[in-house]
């Protein structure tokens, strides 16, 4: 028995040499690239100019038959480079600005005092709609800012595991607050509309600054002066844009095209970082920036003489129907 084993061994290894003699090639077959091999740099630079390269996949999902797509490196160069030099340059320019503004502007006082005689400015369903949207704008700008700025900013500062249960967290809170604030948005169009209408008037109070940079002199307005049907527009088209380049995000398979949705996280990072800018303007001036505005969004009611310097003509159709303090100009509350 062992003498067969040995014998049946000796012919395979017997086969085996003749197998390599007459075929020499397959002695030579080594798996160390030569210079006329492929180079993975070649590929991905003839491919500069196509679009990608695809496989035969058998699963719904067509972007999984995406094999190399070399302008997903251009789509990942922008979001590590690009992308934080604009962000920087929106945000810390708004904020430059807003601080070289307070320090030779100062803060927009009422130039007769508070009158203490108040009139309503926002129902409470307004300001509900209005601290929705804001307040899930707050939260999906800084989840949406640790994208871009996390690992240079906040991972040094908590380390690694902080960084990244914060990032998730940040992730959860800003797909599922998508929701409200896209409801925020719609509401705040329909119940503001009529009164954010562009109008001759609004070229005459940009021409005189809306009184921002002089004391003293403050342009008639409605309800909402063109500063503020400025921002109404910013936030409603770039609401939307946020909102569309955001559904795809979302469900990533709508677009069913890898480079569609490239786009839309372009389009989508972009607006991010100009709409952070023009509402840390908002902001501003809705709070530190100007006395008793915050009032409006705070309690619902302002100051008569607030109202006067910043909205003459709508404090004028007010007390037409009754709903504001009628007579001249109010007078100075007396210093406690």
């Amino acid at each position: 028995m062992p003498s067969s084993i040995s014998n049946l061994r000796a012919l395979c290894a017997a086969i085996a040499l003749l197998f390599v003699f007459a075929n020499p090639a397959v002695a030579q077959l080594s798996f160390k690239p030569t210079a006329e091999a492929v180079q993975e740099d070649k590929l991905l630079n003839a491919l500069k100019e196509g679009d990608k390269i695809t496989g035969r996949i058998t699963i719904p999902d067509a972007m999984a038959s995406s094999l190399i797509q070399p302008a997903g490196r251009d789509w990942r160069d922008f979001h590590r480079s690009k992308l934080p030099i604009i962000g920087g340059v929106a945000i810390i320019g708004m904020l430059a600005l807003l601080a070289i503004f307070l320090l030779v502007r100062g803060r927009i006082r009422i130039d007769h005092g508070f009158s203490g005689a108040k009139l309503l400015r926002f129902a409470s369903f307004e300001r509900f709609t209005h601290w929705l949207t804001a307040s899930c704008f707050i939260v999906l700008a800084l989840s949406g800012l640790n994208i871009s700025f996390g690992r240079i900013l906040i991972l040094p500062l908590f380390g690694a595991n902080a960084f990244a249960t914060m990032s998730a967290y940040g992730k959860y809170a800003h797909d599922y607050l998508a929701f409200p604030f896209m409801l925020g948005l719609i509401i705040m169009f329909l119940i503001w509309i009529k009164d954010n209408i562009p109008g001759k008037l609004d070229l005459d109070w940009i021409k005189q600054g809306g009184g921002l940079l002089s004391k003293g002199q403050h342009p008639p307005a409605h309800r909402f002066n063109a500063g503020q049907k400025g921002i109404f527009w910013i936030v409603i088209i770039g609401g939307a844009l946020m909102s569309v380049s955001g559904w795809f995000m979302l469900f990533p398979y709508i677009p069913a095209n890898v480079t569609e949705l490239q786009f839309w996280t372009v389009i989508h990072a972009v607006i991010a970082m100009l709409f952070i800018a023009a509402m840390l303007a908002h902001i501003y001036i809705g709070s530190v920036g100007m006395e008793g505005a915050f009032d409006a969004m705070g309690t619902g009611e302002v100051d008569l003489n607030w109202a006067k310097e910043h909205h003459s003509l709508w404090v004028e159709e007010e007390q037409a129907k009754g709903r504001a303090p009628s007579g001249s100009a109010a007078r100075p509350v007396a210093a406690e």
